[in-house]
């Protein structure tokens, strides 16, 4: 609240009455309750940043465990993907050696851009990202008319029907990093792979990486290291 203060005036010499000054003085301390009632006002009712979730396809539960048999892999349709160091090596068949040179499958290193694992993928994933992805695009213009349940049900529907889709094995090298196992997975989803693990690395495949490793042009980090490694 403002309070005015009024000083009093005094009679100068000759007679004349000098006039009264006024001061004004403003109490903020009511001020003090508003601020803190507002504050708590916006804190209860702003909306926080929700949590992310991340969607992972997991294998139906099955009832009886007796008699069963490990599915059988076409080898054609296998994609692996190692992630390591920021990269995502990867090759296509089985980790075994060639009949005829008796070497091991070489590895392809790709980055995690659009132009990289992304690229593999779609590539392998063609037919059933386009049929999702139209049929995406006609909901979206109001084409198709259907609830959102009814949408999620066609789309895992038509994951469930896919053939010719990769099968995509995820493995993780002795250096991954944990967001680069977020990636993949989000790489999964965007391409909209159907059927796709995170299974164990083989000794095969430890030394096909390592031996892909070493083709690589050293990084700017090493560069440094090995330039510090000569100056002492």
């Amino acid at each position: 609240m403002a309070e005015i203060i009024e000083s009093g005036g005094g009679k100068k010499q000759g007679g004349k009455k000098r006039p009264k000054k006024h001061s004004t003085h403003v109490d903020m301390t009511p001020m003090v309750d508003l601020f803190s009632l507002l504050l708590t006002f916006f804190m209860l009712t702003t909306a926080f940043s929700k949590p992310k979730v991340m969607e992972i396809v997991l294998p139906d539960k099955i009832k009886d465990q007796k008699d069963i048999k490990a599915p059988e892999v076409d080898k054609d349709k296998v994609l692996n993907i190692i992630i390591e160091d920021d990269k995502a090596f990867w090759y296509n068949g089985m980790a075994a050696p060639d009949k005829e040179t008796k070497q091991l499958p070489k590895l392809t290193a790709a980055n995690f851009s659009k132009d990289g694992i992304r690229k593999v993928l779609l590539l392998r994933n063609k037919n059933l990202f386009l049929k999702i992805d139209d049929f995406t695009q006609e909901v979206l213009k109001g084409k198709i008319k259907l609830p959102k349940d009814s949408v999620d049900k066609r789309l895992k529907q038509f994951k469930k029907e896919d053939k010719s889709g990769p099968i995509v094995l995820i493995k993780a090298g002795d250096n991954v990093k944990y967001g680069n196992l977020v990636d993949i997975i989000d790489e999964m989803a965007i391409c909209n792979i159907a059927r796709y693990a995170i299974v164990n690395i083989s000794p095969e495949e430890k030394q096909m990486l390592a031996t892909a490793k070493a083709l690589l042009p050293p990084t700017p980090a090493a560069k440094k290291q090995k330039l510090n490694k000569r100056v002492l």
